[in-house]
């Protein structure tokens, strides 16, 4: 059969189960484990982490996986580097494998900065002249020339984070698998990190990366795999991948019931000015009705996302708000709605004065709505959306 170029990954039909640990702990649990046997119990029961997984990438691909924590992404990235192996299925992955699963994954604590980064490079079969004449880039690269000649163990956990990334990225791996241990770092570090990422791939490294900042796997990937559960929900491009998720959270997002703190929300409502549809570049009013039975100053806040938390952007009044026993009216007036098309939700939150703070009504989703108007994927090629604000521009093109 031929050999697979190097940066090749074929996983196919992988299965994967865990069992409880079987081990007592304490006399009351031996003396329960007795009777379960003396009742016909049966004992620990399996668990499917990963059903029948395909995923497969040729060199120089990037492919992110997403999905809620426990679905499996992190058992998946475990079993490509080997550290485990599947229940059942078939796994193959050519050439040098470079990973960051954990912040503590393959550094040695009793070892120094310095000898983990060569015994790194000698374990993924680097000479030690092709290790030493990357020795300076990574040092660079994780912040570390005053510590290098430290022990790991008196590293901080984000040292620790920073030398594990510089030595995985920068010995030049044919596969990289980066898992969200990203998520420690500063934000400085974090977009660091991502430039480098780009640069391995331009330089025929392959992917895998695990990540729930959705807009760094939009920058970052080309393909996506979805896993809920242990199982495929989908896959393909990474904005189509990506639009079903946020889809699956938006519902989430639905289904949960209002949170009243101090205050409630009594109505809510989304209108055009003329009654019409909302559009991109239209004015978007936002009418909801607080309940109370006290007096308060407040600050209100109005956001926009598009199903999680995290508001694409965030609104207040710039002053306090006065809210009386009984219910108040509240109009939130946008006049120009920079989304493209697409389905969003408004949330809110009222806090307490601004000297005190306090939470009057907690962070939550209030009503949901779709805007007409412009996609901005839609390019010749259907690019990922790398922002989800849309901004009206004229452009002129000249030759000088």
């Amino acid at each position: 059969m031929p050999t697979s170029p190097d940066g090749t990954i074929e996983a196919g039909e992988v299965w994967k189960r865990f069992r409880a640990d079987t081990r007592p702990s304490y006399l009351q649990d031996q003396i329960a484990r007795v009777g379960d046997r003396l009742r016909g119990r049966h004992g620990p029961s399996w668990r499917w982490a990963l059903r029948e997984i395909d995923l497969r990438a040729a060199p120089g691909e990037s492919v992110a996986l997403v999905g809620q924590n426990g679905s499996g992404k992190s058992t998946l990235l475990k079993i490509l580097t080997r550290v485990m192996y599947p229940t059942a299925g078939r796994v193959g992955v050519a050439g040098r494998v470079g990973a960051l699963i954990e912040v503590r994954a393959g550094i040695a604590p009793q070892l120094t900065g310095r000898e983990n980064i060569y015994l790194t490079g000698s374990l993924m079969g680097l000479p030690r002249r092709e290790v030493r004449r990357r020795f300076d880039d990574i040092v660079e690269f994780a912040e570390l020339e005053d510590a290098v000649d430290r022990q790991v163990k008196f590293y901080s956990t984000g040292m620790q984070m920073r030398l594990g990334f510089g030595v995985a990225a920068f010995l030049e791996p044919d596969v990289l698998l980066v898992d969200e241990v990203l998520a420690v770092g500063d934000a400085t570090f974090q977009q660091r990190c991502l430039e480098r990422l780009r640069h391995v791939l331009s330089q025929g490294t392959t992917l895998v990366f695990v990540s729930h900042d959705l807009a760094a796997v939009e920058a970052t990937c080309e393909r996506a795999l979805w896993l809920h559960d242990g199982v495929v929900r989908s896959t393909g491009p990474v904005r189509d991948v990506l639009g079903d998720y946020r889809a699956s959270v938006e519902v989430a997002a639905e289904s949960l019931a209002p949170i009243d703190g101090l205050l409630s929300i009594r109505d809510v409502e989304l209108t055009a000015p003329t009654g019409g549809v909302i559009t991109t570049d239209g004015q978007l009013d936002i009418d909801f009705v607080l309940g109370s039975d006290s007096s308060y100053r407040t600050w209100v806040y109005v956001g926009v996302s598009e199903g999680p938390a995290s508001p694409i952007f965030l609104l207040n009044p710039g002053r306090e708000t006065a809210i009386e026993p009984g219910d108040t009216a509240v109009r939130c007036s946008i006049a120009r709605l920079p989304l493209p098309k697409g389905r969003y939700y408004a949330w809110t939150a009222v806090f307490r004065g601004w000297t005190d703070g306090a939470q009057l009504l907690a962070w939550q989703p209030v009503a949901r709505f779709e805007v007409h108007g412009p996609g901005l994927a839609e390019t010749p090629r259907a690019v990922v959306r790398l922002s989800p604000v849309h901004v009206a521009s004229t452009w002129s093109v000249s030759r000088l």
